[in-house]
């Protein structure tokens, strides 16, 4: 075998380059400390004729390596010499011994190559004997110390330990299959021959993040069982109210029952005394019948025996005839009496009892009492729920859904949820109340109107009654979706205003701008930004220049946002104005495009047509939209060359009742048509400079610069400046348009300033 050193130089680390070399063993220290020494007796061993690749070729033969040597030598990149200086295989414990006796040869060897080396001697005659001898008696030691550590029964515990930590030091891979770590050489040659590998470092971060996996398991196992504990102590808390609501309740069922019972007996009570009247009435009236028959009898049976007893008849006649008047008397008793007698005779006495002694048994019914029992189980009415508040994003501008819970373990088989619009008017009748019943902690709502306030309660039902209702919550549905005002949009190189009106009657918290820039891409509607806390109807947008958009808006409260409005577009090419109806003359007429006005007469300007508070009466005129943008502004005129007219810019608060120019709240250019020429004024407050144009334009174009305070009018035909008013705006004006004569005037907007007009 090759000593340690031709194997324990640096080049067996080629592996995994970025690996650190670990604490070498004591046969490797020295090479590790003393390179250079290490890499002359490379070049001594060289020298001494060992050939290297065949000793490996027959170890790998011998120990059937042959077929993976091409995969250890790219493995190893590819040197055939770091293979010959990691070829012996590893020691293992089995053959601890034999260990030590490869430690022993490969400490001596050295110091034989290297005395033989200093020696010089100058044939390899000498040198392959020395070698060979050197060999001899390391196979000789080897066996000596082979039999020895046999018949001693392994090394001592000292040396076994010291080569297992040799081992322990030297590993520089880790065995994926046996998890644990091992040398390269070992990988190479060793019995992790056949097992997956990787570099130490990976290996422990590999493990580090297991650890940290499983420490993160760990957490969230420890989360687990203290929220099943937390869980647990909720239930024995429960189990507890249970318990007393259950109590409670039979105790409440026991009293009714007992209730029912006292009932039951007092009613039955009194049937049996009323019955016992009854039949002590019955028996005391017979009685008293009986009576009177015995005393009917006495008297007839006394009577008639006084009659038959007296055995005098002479003396009866007698008497009888001595007094004529008592005669009739006793004859009309005698015959009265036989009458009597004959008459009760006929009569049937009634000798039988009417009514029995003996009491209809009776029997107390116990259904209701049953019925009471069977109701007392272990399943009381539930508890009150809880009604969440209003979650974002849950309503629409026609629905809302409604989230409750119960914080309990009570048995529930639906909710009763009632609802009912919240009334702002005081003397407004009661808003009705609608019901409906669900199965689940959550209903939505439909068919609600938008912006409304709506109160919630619910309730649980089961088969015991049904809870108290929760505390009341109160949602409000979102907005209509606005509707923007695309006349009256007003925009410029790198800002518009847009303005829209709300459709609902409660007003709304605010308003969302969303902006879409539109590319040469079809469909393309990405909302690149959105303006949102606008409190009023209108919003000042800055824009980029020569780009198009896409403009909607939402209207925000509580409830959330409604729907988008209907999108307008609006290009940033040139500055966009409308015109203001409000503002016409009545013999002024705007047609369908709304950018050309027209007057058909003239005869009389001051009619008694209608006009509006904030049109012109004399002039007939008509005001642009205010252009609230700083910067240059850009429009043109086209007109006909016979056409008569006024063009320019005015304040808001210009005169209604008198001619554009004539103040000195507005500036305009006049084309009027003389006997001998076109002439043109350029007017304010009235004045005009003397300026003669000979080619008259048919195409005007108008400058508005806020900044350098300037007012410029061109002959947009052929690109020629006419005159440039130089004014301090105070205020933001509005284009101005008037004709003079009938005819026609057509406004363009939204066009780029000409390279022309600069000045």
């Amino acid at each position: 075998f090759y000593h340690m050193d031709l194997y324990g130089s640096k080049e067996r680390f080629d592996i995994f380059p970025e690996e650190p070399s670990g604490q070498a063993d004591r046969s490797r220290g020295n090479s590790r400390k003393e390179p250079a020494l290490s890499s002359e007796k490379i070049q001594h061993s060289q020298e001494a004729g060992y050939d290297l690749e065949k000793e490996v070729a027959e170890l790998a033969k011998m120990y059937g390596l042959d077929e993976d040597k091409e995969k250890e030598l790219e493995l190893l990149g590819g040197h055939p010499q770091t293979v010959e200086r990691r070829w012996p295989p590893a020691h293992t414990q089995k053959a601890g011994s034999q260990g030590s006796v490869y430690s022993a040869s490969k400490s001596s060897s050295p110091v034989k190559d290297q005395s033989t080396k200093q020696q010089g001697l100058p044939d390899e005659a000498s040198q392959d004997e020395d070698q060979s001898k050197a060999r001899a008696e390391d196979d000789t030691e080897s066996h000596t110390w082979s039999r020895e550590g046999l018949s001693s029964g392994g090394m001592s515990d000292e040396r076994s330990s010291q080569a297992v930590s040799e081992e322990e030091e030297t590993a520089d891979v880790f065995c994926s299959t046996c998890k644990m770590p091992i040398r390269a050489f070992d990988k190479l040659f060793g019995e992790h021959r056949d097992h997956e590998v990787a570099q130490l470092s990976n290996a422990v971060e590999s493990e580090k993040e297991e650890i940290h996996k499983n420490m993160c398991k760990l957490e969230e196992q420890i989360a687990q069982i203290e929220n099943f504990a937390s869980h647990l102590e909720e239930i024995f808390i429960t189990v507890e109210e249970n318990f007393g609501r259950q109590e409670q309740n039979f105790e409440v069922h026991y009293n009714d029952a007992v209730q029912v019972l006292a009932q039951k007996y007092e009613e039955q009570l009194e049937a049996l005394g009323e019955e016992k009247r009854q039949k002590l009435e019955a028996l005391y009236g017979q009685l008293v019948s009986c009576g009177e028959h015995l005393d009917t009898c006495k008297e007839l049976t006394d009577t008639t025996q006084e009659l038959y007893l007296e055995n005098d008849k002479a003396n009866f006649m007698k008497n009888g005839i001595s007094n004529t008047m008592v005669l009739p008397i006793r004859l009309f008793f005698f015959f009265f009496n036989i009458y009597r007698l004959e008459e009760f005779l006929r009569k049937e006495v009634d000798l039988e009892l009417s009514t029995l002694p003996d009491f209809e048994e009776r029997k107390i019914d116990f259904s209701e009492v049953e019925q009471l029992m069977n109701s007392i189980n272990t399943i009381p009415a539930p508890c009150a729920p809880v009604i969440n508040p209003q979650a974002p994003n849950a309503a629409t501008g026609t629905s809302l859904r409604v989230c409750w819970g119960l914080f309990s373990d009570d048995t529930v088989e639906c909710y009763q949820l009632c609802y009912k619009p919240v009334s702002n008017e005081r003397h407004g009748d009661e808003q009705a109340e609608h019901m409906l019943k669900v199965k689940e902690t959550y209903c939505t709502i439909t068919n609600l109107l938008p912006n409304t306030q709506y109160e919630f309660w619910v309730s649980a039902l089961n088969a015991s009654g049904i809870s108290p209702p929760s505390e009341r919550a109160v949602y409000v549905t979102a907005p209509s979706p606005p509707i923007i005002k695309s006349k009256k949009i007003r925009s410029c190189e790198n800002a518009a205003l847009v303005c829209w009106e709300s459709r609902d009657i409660n007003p709304v918290d605010s308003y969302m701008v969303e902006l879409s820039k539109l590319t040469d891409e079809e469909n393309d509607d990405t909302i690149t930004e959105s303006i949102v806390g606008i409190p009023n109807c209108e919003v000042l947008i800055h824009l980029q220049p020569i780009q198009s958009y896409r403009i909607c808006v939402r209207a925000l409260n509580l409830g959330g946002s409604s729907e988008s409005s209907e999108p307008v577009l609006i290009h940033t090419t040139g500055t966009y104005f409308c015109l203001n109806e409000d503002t016409a003359h009545p013999l002024l007429a705007i047609l369908d495009d709304g950018f050309t006005i027209a007057c058909d007469e003239l005869e009389n300007p001051e009619c008694d047509l209608p006009v509006y508070d904030n049109s012109f009466t004399r002039c007939i005129g008509i005001l642009g939209s205010l252009i609230p943008f700083p910067g240059k502004h850009y429009w043109e005129v086209e007109a006909e060359e016979d056409t008569e007219y006024r063009i320019g810019v005015a304040f808001e608060n210009t005169p209604r009742h008198g001619y554009l120019g004539a103040n000195n709240s507005s500036w305009c250019m006049r084309h009027i048509i003389t006997p001998s020429r076109h002439k043109y004024e350029f007017l304010h407050s009235g004045m005009t400079p003397d300026i003669r144009i000979t080619i008259p334009p048919t195409r005007i174009g108008v400058l508005l610069d806020y900044e350098n305070y300037r007012l410029s009018f061109f002959n947009a035909d052929i690109a020629q400046h006419l005159y440039t008013f130089n004014s301090h705006f105070q205020h933001y004006v509005h284009p101005c348009f008037a004709l003079e004569t009938p005819g026609i005037l057509q406004i363009r907007t939204g066009i780029a300033a000409p390279p022309w007009t600069a000045l």
